[in-house]
């Protein structure tokens, strides 16, 4: 049976020139990035070079390039840290404001809740119909307090990108640091740290073609941080544990490989995203896409299919070979509706009618032409076991 994957927002395989680059450290170069000797110096130098091509593709410089085990630890050093080294220096009674939105990845949106448990103040901004954030309401948000804010580049389940420019201004002109989540658009859109404004960023290897377990939090250097862990001298102080030399290694060759294929790989996605998503809305009645109209990563695209539950389609469309998804893999089995969706507008029922469609680097055109064969049949079949469902009459 023929097998297409359009969940590469969930994750990606990991290219051959990457596990290439990472199995000698498997083997025979086995020391640790920590030890004097020859063994280590030479995967010391293997974890710097990767430090650079990381630092390269978001236009950062090495040093302030930190490794973690993926976006989720990039996130919470990020939040956790900096709410910590805000609180080791605030006046006695006050109690450190962050400001988020209400369409973060759950990395984000638990870590702040969490610090909201521990007598922290957390705003989340609202966002449009589209899933964009209005950069006046983070500058409305500001108040003396605030130690943090944290917008994400992309959302993972639209791929709307957000002004995060205009944020970055607003978080310079108040003193305040400012975090991105970058998971989503870091090697699918050009990111470059200082032009963003950013104090921190946070990316994952395996939504770049690298190995899962492994990623990196962009720290500017004099940003004030505390760490998560406590333990060696790792990563600057900033990370401690022996460090996963084989999986830098790998995040670094992806980040190469992202850098040289970006614009290229970007705009041939892009093709088969629209073609997909054109397709759909003329042979699915009454489908809609999400977050259509804002700037997105060209990669992705969210389809509500009114009247049908969409855990059912995206498991009927796996028995066709489909892979695909109703929106973050961390959220599979929610009862919940998606709460990206839910923010932009959308009713709990189409929300939970609603497919996430990420495409990547394997896919093509003959990709596209197969889901578009398999989705409108399968849509149909299950809107005709639906009791709400009322097939439109045929015109005489």
């Amino acid at each position: 049976m023929r097998r297409v994957y359009f969940d590469h927002n969930a994750t990606t395989s990991v290219d051959p020139e990457v596990l290439r680059a990472m199995l000698p450290y498997f083997s025979e170069e086995f020391g640790n990035a920590s030890s004097i000797h020859s063994f280590g110096q030479q995967t010391r130098a293997a974890v710097e070079r990767a430090r650079e091509s990381v630092a390269a593709l978001i236009g950062a410089r090495p040093a302030e390039i930190v490794f973690t085990s993926g976006g989720t630890e990039s996130d919470n050093l990020a939040i956790f840290g900096l709410a910590a080294a805000a609180a080791g220096k605030a006046a006695t009674g006050k109690r450190p404001h962050l400001i988020a939105t209400s369409i973060e990845h759950h990395a984000v949106l638990n870590a702040c809740q969490a610090l909201e448990r521990r007598g922290a103040d957390v705003t989340f901004l609202p966002v449009d119909r589209e899933g964009r954030v209005d950069p006046d309401d983070a500058r409305r948000a500001v108040r003396p307090e605030t130690v943090l804010i944290t917008v994400m580049h992309a959302n993972n389940e639209l791929g709307t990108i957000q002004l995060i420019e205009e944020i970055g201004r607003i978080a310079r002109e108040t003193d305040i640091y400012f975090h991105s989540d970058a998971v989503q658009s870091a090697g699918k859109v050009p990111v470059d740290v200082n032009r963003l404004g950013v104090d921190l960023l946070s990316i994952s290897g395996h939504k770049i073609y690298g190995p899962k377990g492994v990623g990196a939090l962009y720290i500017r250097k004099g940003t004030r941080l505390e760490p998560l862990l406590y333990g060696g001298h790792h990563e600057r102080d900033r990370r401690p544990g022996t460090e996963n030399v084989a999986g830098i290694v790998g995040l670094g060759k992806a980040a190469e490989l992202a850098r040289a294929r970006l614009s290229s790989e970007a705009a041939r996605v892009a093709a088969l995203r629209d073609r997909l998503e054109q397709g759909l809305l003329e042979q699915v009645a009454q489908a809609r896409v999400n977050g259509g109209r804002a700037t997105r990563t060209p990669n992705t695209t969210n389809v509500t299919f009114p009247f049908i539950e969409g855990e059912a389609l995206v498991i009927a469309l796996d028995l066709k070979g489909l892979a695909c998804s109703t929106g973050a893999a961390c959220s599979s089995g929610a009862i919940e509706p998606s709460h990206v969706l839910t923010a932009i507008g959308l009713l709990p029922e189409d929300a939970r009618a609603s497919l996430r469609f990420s495409l990547g680097r394997e896919n093509t055109d003959q990709d596209v032409d197969f889901a578009l064969a398999t989705i409108p049949g399968v849509v149909e079949h299950l809107r005709e076991l639906s009791p709400v469902y009322k097939k439109p009459a045929v015109a005489s």
